[in-house]
């Protein structure tokens, strides 16, 4: 993921959630972890398009990890397209209806022994670095094969375009490809509002965040180096 101008909780995200409906209160945010370009938002989503969708249900809260295809120029805030499995009631309760999508960026433990300021005066603790992008969606599901179809090959095209030699649905044999689109029912959600927030040690003095960043790329993760990248100053 290319980096994001680094913007501004000094708390893990919170979504409240109500049984059988979505509250209105949004993720938490504090102002200097605020990230609102919807250009660099949909960049997120592109880069790490595995979302947690959560909604009501007939029996309470829902969650499903589904990846997503984003259409950022449909008004107001992009269109996401995905799918899911006959056999999962996802699409069998009412529609269309609010869910939340939750995409997931690179995130990373903070230890305290990286702030040279516990040398000074010993106060400080850990904390958690993140990058997270939360969609509120209307939800309408598509029984249409062509329009599952589409889909499914804008998907492959979207991660197989990574791949050195990339495969197509077309690959597969026609009838093959018929009875597993037979089998999926088909998601698309109109999203109309976003929320990101970039938690990058901004409430740090520079000395902290710097200590922040050496001890990061010193992990061996790759998240941690990817959090490290994120929070470092334009070059």
């Amino acid at each position: 993921m290319s980096r994001p101008s680094p913007l501004h909780g000094d708390a893990p995200f919170q979504i409240v959630l109500r049984p059988n409906s979505l509250h209105r209160r949004r993720m938490y945010v504090p102002a200097h972890f605020a990230e609102s370009r919807p250009e660099v938002l949909h960049e997120l989503v592109r880069d790490f398009p595995l979302a947690a969708l959560v909604g009501p249900s007939a029996d309470g809260l829902d969650a499903n990890l589904i990846p997503f295809v984003l259409d950022a120029d449909v008004p107001p805030l992009g269109r996401l397209r995905g799918h899911v499995a006959r056999a999962n009631p996802l699409w069998r309760d009412p529609h269309p209806r609010e869910v939340l999508a939750l995409f997931h960026g690179p995130s990373a433990y903070v230890s305290p022994t990286w702030y040279p300021v516990k040398a000074v005066t010993g106060r400080v603790v850990p904390t958690w670095n993140y990058i997270v992008v939360q969609a509120r969606c209307q939800l309408r599901v598509i029984e249409d094969p062509a329009w599952i179809r589409q889909q499914i090959d804008d998907l492959t095209r979207q991660q197989e375009s990574l791949m050195p030699n990339p495969w197509t649905v077309a690959d597969a044999p026609p009838e093959f490809i018929e009875g597993l689109v037979a089998g999926i029912v088909g998601l698309e959600l109109t999203v109309t509002h976003l929320t990101g927030k970039w938690k990058l040690s901004q409430n740090q003095p520079a000395a902290n965040r710097q200590g922040v960043i050496d001890g990061l790329r010193g992990m061996s993760d790759a998240a941690s180096r990817a959090v490290a990248d994120g929070m470092a100053p334009p070059a």
